[in-house]
């Protein structure tokens, strides 16, 4: 079985130990020299750099998130052996893990991050697909001449250079393909190395259940189980024809997804289409000053990611979802492009007001889309609202000051709620 050390990065033909350095951290796959789709995805990201910045957290629980009203964005791995996980209310969070440290997220600090990551991922190969600030594919077919090796050894080293010069810890997905390589990554996190070649995948597939699948949620994944499908397996026992005749496009993706098959290039060229965030509440609320509030640190979130990818958007999406679990979705086009949260917030806000009465409301959510760059944001005064230029004006004060002193320099009241 040939074997990599993750450690030293010698290549080896089999053993549980590396005969050159020792280490029990071995890669064994029959195709670990041949596969050459990546996807790569930091462990805990926002928790790792508050971590990386103040070594006084590194041994407690960390989360990443609002104060007591607000949500989790991210936590690390100490906090989610207690339960905490993203996008739950921080009072449940506290109640699993009262001795958890709660920071702030410093989202200009992820994103110079994230660039130094991208830095290092770009000296390996042109082929990079971004999918966040903290993961992305990599397609390194034929740079094994180029780099004296082949792509498992440069990801490896990848890993390796990311946690020495970067200082966060890195999970590495190596398939022959990026359906397959994304399912890779999360195997074995942190800090893993998992590899799902073309002999096993069907073997792999089959046992797993359904929401595995590429763009399967909890809507398609019903209606998959009101079908009488519950793993992959059962997806198999369905032809080609009856599953388009069900589920349209969805089940033409479904039958190819289910065999392991994914032929979506890996594209540096794929653009950001929108931006969005979304919690979900531990329990059903109809309140209206908790859920403006959430509004507002939504919109903040979403415009904190504009201004860090330079990016405006001109549409604003409001999503609900109802304790019945009817899915709500408004939108509204704006005047000219925003990366303002003031702005965002305002046109939820609108959206929102007609849709009052028909909680109680498991999850909201609020996007930004139809993108373009920062320099066409906000350019036309609002002639309906003299104020707006006032408040605007305040907002790039305050993102001023929070870049110079910090995210808690100054809080808007609202973001308490």
């Amino acid at each position: 079985m040939p074997s990599l050390c993750r450690d030293c990065l010698s290549l080896f033909p089999s053993g549980v130990r590396c005969p050159v350095c020792r280490s029990p951290r071995i890669a064994a796959h029959g195709e670990v020299e041949t596969l050459s789709i990546a996807h790569m995805d930091c462990d805990a990201f926002y928790a790792s750099v508050e971590k990386r910045d103040d070594p006084a957290l590194r041994d407690h629980p960390v989360i990443v998130g609002g104060g007591t009203r607000g949500v989790v964005s991210t936590c690390c791995y100490l906090a989610r052996i207690h339960g905490v996980r993203s996008a739950m209310p921080m009072f449940q969070a506290l109640k699993l893990c009262p001795n958890a440290v709660v920071v702030k997220p410093r989202m200009q600090v992820y994103v110079d991050t994230s660039r130094q990551i991208r830095a290092l991922m770009e000296a390996l190969t042109p082929a990079i697909e971004p999918l966040s600030l903290d993961e992305a594919f990599l397609d390194l077919t034929g740079t094994a001449r180029l780099h004296g090796a082949p792509p498992a050894v440069i990801l490896a080293r990848l890993v390796q250079q990311i946690e020495v010069q970067v200082g966060v810890t890195g999970s590495i997905g190596l398939s022959h393909n990026k359906f397959l390589a994304k399912i890779a990554s999360d195997l074995d996190k942190p800090r893993g190395f998992s590899v799902i070649g073309r002999a096993e995948t069907a073997e792999f597939l089959r046992p797993k259940p359904l929401r595995i699948l590429w763009g399967v949620g909890a809507s398609t994944q019903a209606s998959l189980e009101a079908a009488g499908m519950r793993t992959i397996a059962d997806l198999l026992r369905w032809d080609r024809g009856d599953l388009q005749a069900r589920f349209g496009q969805m089940g033409e993706r479904l039958y190819h997804l289910a065999r392991g098959e994914d032929h979506r290039r890996v594209s540096r060229d794929e653009k950001v289409k929108s931006i969005s965030k979304e919690t979900t509440f531990f329990e059903d609320t109809a309140n209206p000053d908790l859920l403006d509030g959430h509004i507002w640190r939504l919109s903040e979130q979403v415009a904190d990611r504009a201004k860090a990818n330079r990016l405006a958007g001109r549409t604003v999406t409001l999503k609900l979802k109802r304790g019945d679990f009817q899915l709500i979705s408004r939108r509204s086009t704006l005047g000219d492009p925003t990366q303002l949260t003031d702005r965002i917030y305002r046109a939820a806000c609108e959206l929102f007001a007609p849709m009052v009465a028909k909680g109680p409301f498991r999850l909201i959510g609020v996007g930004l889309s139809d993108l373009c760059g920062e320099d066409q944001a906000d350019l036309s005064p609002d002639l309906l609202d003299p104020d707006a230029a006032k408040r605007a004006a305040a907002e790039r004060a305050a993102d001023a000051i929070r870049a110079r002193f910090g995210p808690e320099a100054i809080i808007k009241g609202r973001s308490l709620r």
